[in-house]
C-alpha cells in the first residue's frame, strides 16, 4: 500500500504524532488532485469497485475510498493506477477520524454501500446519529448521502434515523432494482452484492439531504434483526438460495 501514489495511511496510533498525511485536511483539491472538483467519500469501501466505478462514470468529481482494511483496498488502489485515474484517491484509517483528514464544508457527497449493519451497538452503524455529526462537520450542507444495503434492519433503521432528524428523503425503495430509481449510477455491483442477489437478496437504497444540525436525535424504535445474519456478514456460501 505504501507504495501507491493514490493511497494515503494513518491509523490511531499514528494520528496523535502529527503525521505529514494530516496536513492535507482541508487541502484534497489542491495537493492531491489539483482541481475545484467536487469531493465524494465511499465509507466503508472494500475492494474500491463502487469507487472505482464512480469515478468512471463522473470524471469530473474526485472520489476518495475509505476503509482501515488495507488487504482489501490495495486491490482498487491498484487498478486506479492501472487504468490512470487522477480522480481517485485511498484513505486508510477508521472512518471515526473523518474530522481529523477532512475540513469543514470540503466534502461534497457520501456513499455507504453494504456497511456491517452493526445491530448491537447503534453508535458503530455508519448512518448513526453518532456518525452524521462526524459528517456534518466536514459535509456541505445540504449534501447528499446514499445508501446502499441487504440489510433490512440497517435500512429500517437509517429511514427513522432520517425522520427522526428532519432530513429530506430524495428517494428511497426497498427493492431496487425492481424500482425506477435503478440508474447506471445505483447499479453499480460489488463483490459482495453481486452475491447477496444471486441469493435472491433484495437490495435496499436511500438518498437523503444532511443539514446540518445543532443537536440531533437518535431515533428510539425496536428494529427486528436480520435473522440470516447469523449465518455470517462474509460467509455467504452458506445462505439459503431461496432467501427472499
Amino acid at each position: 500500500m505504501e507504495t501507491f501514489p493514490n493511497v494515503f495511511q494513518c491509523g490511531a496510533r499514528e494520528i496523535d504524532g502529527e503525521s505529514s498525511i494530516l496536513q492535507i485536511q482541508g487541502q484534497w483539491r489542491s495537493r492531491y488532485f489539483k482541481n475545484d472538483y467536487p469531493i465524494v467519500l465511499e465509507l466503508g469501501c472494500g475492494r474500491g469497485e463502487y469507487t472505482i466505478g464512480l469515478a468512471e462514470l463522473y470524471p469530473e468529481k474526485n472520489f476518495i475510498g475509505i476503509d482501515i482494511k488495507g488487504a482489501r483496498m490495495w486491490a482498487g488502489a491498484k487498478q486506479a493506477v492501472a487504468t490512470g485515474k487522477t480522480n481517485v484517491a485511498f484513505l486508510r484509517t477508521n472512518i471515526e477520524m473523518l474530522t481529523r483528514f477532512f475540513a469543514q464544508d470540503e466534502v461534497d457527497e457520501i456513499w455507504i454501500t453494504f456497511p456491517d449493519p452493526q445491530m448491537k451497538k447503534a453508535t458503530k452503524r455508519l448512518t448513526s446519529s453518532y456518525f452524521m455529526a462526524r459528517y456534518q462537520q466536514v459535509m456541505k450542507d445540504g449534501g447528499l448521502i446514499h445508501l446502499k444495503t441487504d440489510s433490512p434492519f440497517l435500512y429500517g433503521y437509517t429511514d427513522e434515523m432520517v425522520k427522526a432528524n428532519g432530513y429530506e428523503v430524495v428517494y428511497k425503495t426497498d427493492d431496487l432494482y425492481k424500482s425506477d430509481f435503478a440508474d447506471t449510477v445505483r447499479s453499480l455491483k460489488t463483490h459482495y452484492e453481486k452475491q447477496w442477489l444471486e441469493r435472491g437478496m433484495k437490495i435496499k437504497y436511500i438518498q437523503f439531504r444532511m443539514t446540518k444540525k445543532e443537536q440531533l436525535t437518535e431515533p428510539e424504535v425496536d428494529i427486528e434483526y436480520d435473522d440470516y445474519r447469523s449465518y455470517g456478514r462474509y460467509r455467504t456460501q452458506q445462505l439459503p438460495t431461496n432467501t427472499k
